[in-house]
């Protein structure tokens, strides 16, 4: 079996409204690679994107001293709501319903596994690695808008480079090792923790390039960084 798992950015599927038009080419992709070769299986972790950002910004405005823990759950309902609607895009290909327990959920029907967030402290590229590990996926490709990850913010550093290869030590002196809800880090630093403790190896590549996830998932020279 050749099993690899996809942590979707919510910024991928939901950046403001649903993105339709991507839902339809991320759709063609997987189900080609799946059609050419019956052996082949994907987990597909979904973020909260729009949804999360909207209601964790509704919310702030509305609770004074919002805690993090309350800010999280919304966030993972809309992880929830992206997941179900991925789950459905792939129909008869996703038998499962949709995993909201990493931990516990088994992987028995079915060609694709779709899962959500799990509980506060951390974002849906923990419950990723956590599938990732426990299914043995060869690799785990975080998806969302950034195509490298970067030596410090470009958006704050104009010197700040494209890392083609780095290490969970390097990762971890990047994003620290505390998570805050709405966070907009190249990986989860709860994740980064986990899967460095795991020997996972992680890519962190655009995924509104489809013909480079296409090369990614085929294991061809692609666009991106990869941790281990």
């Amino acid at each position: 079996m050749s099993m690899k798992t996809l942590s979707l950015g919510g910024s991928l599927v939901a950046p403001d409204a649903v993105d339709v038009e991507f839902l339809q080419q991320f759709h063609a992709l997987v189900t080609q690679y799946l059609e050419e070769d019956s052996a082949r299986k994907l987990i597909i972790v979904v973020g909260g994107g729009a949804p999360a950002r909207l209601y964790q910004g509704a919310a702030r405005s509305l609770v004074k001293d919002i805690d993090n823990d309350a800010l999280d759950w919304i966030g993972i309902q809309a992880t929830k709501l992206n997941a179900q609607l991925v789950k459905t895009l792939f129909g008869d290909l996703c038998l499962e319903p949709v995993v909201e327990n990493p931990e516990v959920d088994t992987f028995a029907k079915g060609r694709i596994l779709v899962g959500a967030g799990w509980k506060p402290g951390f974002s849906s590229d923990y419950d990723a690695a956590v599938l990732a590990h426990r299914f043995g996926s060869e690799r785990l490709v975080n998806l969302s808008n950034i195509s490298y990850v970067y030596s410090d913010d470009p958006q704050k550093n104009p010197n700040a480079q494209p890392l083609k290869t780095m290490s969970w030590q390097d990762l971890q002196a990047l994003v620290g090792e505390s998570w805050l809800p709405g966070s907009n880090l190249p990986f989860d630093p709860i994740a980064a923790k986990f899967s460095k403790e795991h020997k996972l190896t992680v890519v962190v590549a655009n995924g509104k390039n489809l013909e480079n996830l296409k090369a990614i998932l085929n294991e061809q020279p692609f666009e991106g960084t990869t941790i281990k």
